[in-house]
């Protein structure tokens, strides 16, 4: 079977905010403490010089001492950030003082204190003592959570009208963004409506009382060694804001979680170590765009689509030979195949009798090289040797309560393919050389399924099934992960706070809770060269590790709030291990590197 393609000259747009000239390197330190003079650890302190896009973060050890890496000579914008403290900022010129000394005051009022947390802290102070407070906790956890942080909608307070007409515009908005009275209803929403507004009255109406808030540990050991180095992203051009860069860019915590205007989706490192992003929203600027990790210039190339606007893209991978494969759509969504060096994109089309990519398209790179895709229906296998596309089907794709598409896709090291069926909490397992598909059930999360009313159950046999439409008891697997060293497949569990692992070879599977199972929602995941699962918690502003050999979690804190990431990626190619983030609502392209206690002890050589 022969594969339609195109080859199509891309437009090149290059945004280069002013950048000002190289000084020499300069070391910046300092020590950061309260009002009552405590040294504070595992306080954020970021560093941007004026006239750049790039932020540098580090940490403070336990002493409260912090040392950035070498920085530019030049004016620069410092802050810091720490849960229960007030923000603080300064301005420092690097030419005349290395030092920047820091005093945190606590915060005092609720509601400052209540908008500065991320989103899993807040979940975790809603009450879900009786059955009736878990089962509301638990619509908002799964329903009210699908396209947004959860502290986008509970930083703000409405009485129970309010919050009534909140839920009965987003029944009906299945993902899209586009409300219409022919979207299907999501029954749970539908169900809960009425009980559900009266929750969130009492917990965020304008006579609420304060809740319990926990505090989360700041970071410390390895976590506190982490240096973040972040790019600002331009905003969609067609938005009409004219700004270059969000303004509520998440630096401020206790401004809370801001509105999302940006562009990127997904990231890759090339060889180069620039990054590369997709961007699925629409605008008539970018399909696939470029960030000099060393000026912070973003570069778009543009293809166009038959609807006049630039081509959406999502789902991103790189092969071995350096180039990087992503959903392009035209048209018909189709797989398209960057060339980094030459900027050249080329553009790989199913035949007619085929499905198109589609679902949450995610792609991955088997390890024979080949090129797997989500399509609605099941996954696609791309050749990219023959230019020849191979398709494999869901055992179950159209149910009575409709279509259970497709969310990630991983492919293994022996050239299988692996997909999650998001709304219907399964996997399917493609086996190239046999052609056989097979379809792994997850269970169910234990304990919410007994809880509901059997008026509630149904009710929700009626439920329209989508990735934004789950049942109170799903897992809701969403991007995977395989460890291409190992024969580990690792999911994450969206609804169910939860990784699914199973062994590509014998099929054994296990379910490991979250370090916080009831609040985590583990998105996305990427495994490292030393078998290790790396993942993004979407509403909690932090990623995580997960070290398989010593069963723990590491949790690695971002510096800006309301960072709702959705991808995480991995390069190991330069000698140390990137993590790449494209920090989704706040606007930045991030990398955090980790240094060893050596590297510390070396940074405070270097000061003294």
């Amino acid at each position: 079977m022969t594969t339609k393609h195109l080859l199509l000259a891309a437009s090149l747009i290059a945004l280069s905010p002013v950048m000002s000239a190289k000084a020499a390197d300069a070391l910046l330190s300092g020590a950061v403490k309260s009002a009552t003079g405590e040294k504070l650890g595992g306080v954020a302190i970021a560093a941007k010089q004026e006239g750049t896009t790039i932020t540098t973060t580090v940490y403070t050890d336990a002493e409260g001492a912090y040392y950035f890496p070498p920085l530019p000579g030049g004016k620069y914008k410092v802050w810091a950030n720490a849960l229960g403290f007030e923000h603080a900022k300064g301005d420092l010129d690097l030419a005349a003082a290395k030092t920047f000394d820091v005093t945190l005051r606590p915060i005092t009022d609720y509601e400052t204190r209540w908008r500065q947390l991320p989103g899993d802290e807040m979940l975790a102070a809603l009450p879900d003592a009786t059955p009736h407070d878990a089962n509301m906790k638990g619509v908002i956890h799964n329903n009210c959570t699908g396209c947004h942080t959860p502290s986008y909608i509970l930083q703000n307070k409405f009485d129970e009208e309010g919050w009534f007409k909140i839920i009965d515009l987003m029944k009906r908005l299945p993902g899209t963004g586009v409300y219409s009275e022919k979207n299907p209803i999501n029954a749970v929403m539908e169900f809960n409506q009425k009980d559900l507004a009266a929750y969130l009255a009492k917990v965020r109406g304008p006579d609420a009382r304060p809740l319990t808030l926990r505090d989360r540990p700041r970071p410390s050991g390895e976590a506190a060694r982490v240096v973040w180095r972040e790019y600002d992203m331009p905003v969609n051009p067609d938005s009409g804001l004219g700004l270059w860069r969000m303004t509520e860019d998440g630096s401020d915590w206790t401004v809370g979680t801001p509105s999302k205007n940006v562009l990127m989706h997904d990231a890759w490192f090339d060889l180069d170590g620039h990054m590369w992003f997709t961007s699925n929203n629409p605008n008539k600027h970018v399909s696939i765009g470029r960030v000099d990790r060393k000026t912070g210039d973003v570069k778009f190339l543009k293809l166009m689509a038959k609807n006049g606007l630039a081509s959406n893209s999502h789902g991103l991978a790189r092969d071995a030979k350096g180039y990087l494969w992503f959903d392009i759509n035209t048209g018909r969504r189709s797989l398209g195949r960057l060339d980094p060096k030459t900027q050249e994109i080329k553009v790989f089309v199913t035949p007619d009798n085929m499905s198109p990519l589609g679902g949450a398209v995610t792609i991955d790179i088997d390890g024979k090289q080949k090129v797997w895709a989500s399509a609605p229906d099941g996954a696609l296998r791309f050749d990219p040797d023959t230019e020849k596309f191979t398709e494999f089907k869901s055992p179950t794709y159209k149910t009575a309560n409709g279509l259970a598409m497709t969310y990630g896709v991983a492919a293994d090291r022996h050239g299988n393919g692996w997909w999650a069926q998001m709304p219907i909490d399964v996997i399917g397992k493609a086996n190239f050389e046999t052609g056989k598909v097979e379809a792994i059930p997850l269970p169910e999360v234990a304990g919410i399924k007994q809880r509901q009313s059997p008026e509630a159950l149904k009710a929700y046999e009626h439920n329209e099934i989508g990735f934004n439409y789950p049942y109170p008891w799903q897992q809701g697997p969403r991007r995977m992960g395989v460890d291409k060293n190992s024969d580990t497949l690792w999911i994450g569990n969206s609804w169910g706070g939860s990784l699914t692992r199973i062994d590509v070879k014998t099929g054994e599977m296990s379910l490991i809770p979250m370090a916080d199972p009831k609040n985590d929602q583990p998105y996305h995941i990427h495994v490292d060269s030393q078998h290790n699962a790396w993942g993004n918690l979407w509403g909690a502003d932090h990623i995580f590790r997960y070290d398989p050999a010593l069963g723990r979690y590491t949790s690695f804190e971002l510096p800006r709030r309301g960072t709702e990431v959705r991808f995480i990626s991995l390069d190991e190619s330069r000698g140390q291990l990137e993590i790449l983030i494209p920090i989704y609502r706040t606007g930045q392209m991030g990398i955090m590197t980790i240094r060893s206690e050596a590297d510390m002890a070396a940074a405070k050589r270097a000061v003294q």
